[in-house]
């Protein structure tokens, strides 16, 4: 079958539009998280591990590690009896695990600040930090800093609100 020139324009836009029709419905701003690792495993992080959004804002995490599955897991005490580093009136995510191009989403709307770990990877310092909203925002929430709960060197690891709200995104590749 020889498909005309108008035939295959509107085959072409009928599957842009299919899939760009979701996206577009939904009416929510998004933003990526990449789970990255080197190539021997050495090292693992989010990418960016810092990010400053509005309320409502969906967050799509993708783990990009071809050698590791990873988590995207909130400090909660309904989340493995962790310590509660995200807004109060947000509700505790956990992923599972994530094979290499499988991805998570969540949408973010209570105000404040989330912090976020890689189960098998915290110890390597895999966590980040999203920051919902500004801090004089009815209803902010930052009591997920100084929390505790977390090893000294893991703390070190969050980037500050100061930081996130000032660049907007803290990437990984701006810390070498």
């Amino acid at each position: 079958m020889i498909l005309t020139r108008r035939e295959l324009l509107i085959g072409a836009s009928g599957a842009l539009l299919a899939v760009t029709l979701p996206v577009l419905a939904s009416g929510q701003p998004s933003v990526l998280i990449e789970m990255r690792g080197t190539a021997r495993g050495e090292r693992v992080w989010f990418d960016p591990f810092g990010v400053a959004v509005k309320p409502g804002t969906r967050v799509r995490f993708v783990n990009r590690d071809s050698g590791n599955a990873h988590t995207v897991t909130a400090y909660h005490p309904e989340v493995l009896g962790r310590v509660r580093r995200i807004p109060e009136k947000a509700i505790p995510f956990n992923s599972d695990y994530l094979l290499p191009e499988d991805t998570y989403e969540l949408i973010l709307t209570s105000p404040g600040v989330y912090d976020f770990y890689c189960i098998p990877h915290e110890q390597a310092g895999m966590v980040g930090r999203v920051v919902v909203g500004d801090p004089g925002e009815e209803g902010w929430d930052n009591s997920a800093v100084g929390a505790g709960g977390v090893a000294e060197s893991i703390e070190a690891a969050f980037p500050s609100v100061e930081s996130i709200l000032a660049s907007g995104s803290i990437s990984a590749s701006e810390l070498k």
